[in-house]
């Protein structure tokens, strides 16, 4: 075999691994999505009067947050069920504000302009009172920047009285149970 065969070769066989390395970097890498992926947070659930109502667990995925939740002493039937923007719960639950929105999107998955970081879809209560759920909540984060629930004052989980209508109007109602996100 000559010696330009030869160099034509291995720069072919050259260029076949390093398009096999980068191609292996482009499915590993990370750096455009959460570098926190496997970051845990909870929130323990209190009602109105101080009464335990649950336990909602936060994991961080490399495609959002895995936000678990096991709640009691629900009326049953639906309930809004939100991020929302302060991580306060006093004295009212009015304290946690409004829904966790750092993109200034409209509330709801109806309208097209998008909806709240912090919407999520209603839970169900059974007949007892216990709901459970899990939710994939893709446009937040446990780590840092505009997209974290753990900016400068926090964040809190709310669960409502009614169900979301998911427009504009969240129509949830009061709110019944309130828990601060905590790493």
């Amino acid at each position: 075999m000559s010696r330009k065969i030869r160099t034509l070769i291995g720069f072919a066989l050259f260029t076949l691994a390093l398009g096999a390395s980068a191609a292996c970097t482009a499915i590993t890498d990370t750096s455009s999505g959460p570098t926190e992926v496997g970051a845990t947070a909870t929130a323990m659930l209190s009602g109105p009067n101080g009464e335990a109502m649950g336990t909602v667990s936060f994991t961080q995925t490399p495609h959002g947050v895995l936000v678990s939740a096991d709640v009691s002493g629900l009326e049953p039937g639906g309930h809004g069920f939100h991020i929302h923007e302060f991580g306060d719960c006093t004295p009212d639950f009015s304290a946690a504000g409004d829904h966790f929105n750092p993109g200034d999107r409209t509330h709801g998955y109806y309208p097209e302009s998008g909806f709240h970081a912090g919407d999520m879809p209603n839970i169900y209560a059974h007949a007892d009172g216990t709901a459970r759920a899990d939710h994939l909540v893709p446009a937040i984060t446990l780590g840092s920047g505009d997209t974290s629930v753990f900016d400068a004052d926090g964040s809190a989980i709310i669960v409502h009285e009614k169900p979301d209508t998911y427009g504009i109007d969240a129509g949830a109602g009061g709110r019944v149970a309130c828990g601060v996100i905590q790493q």
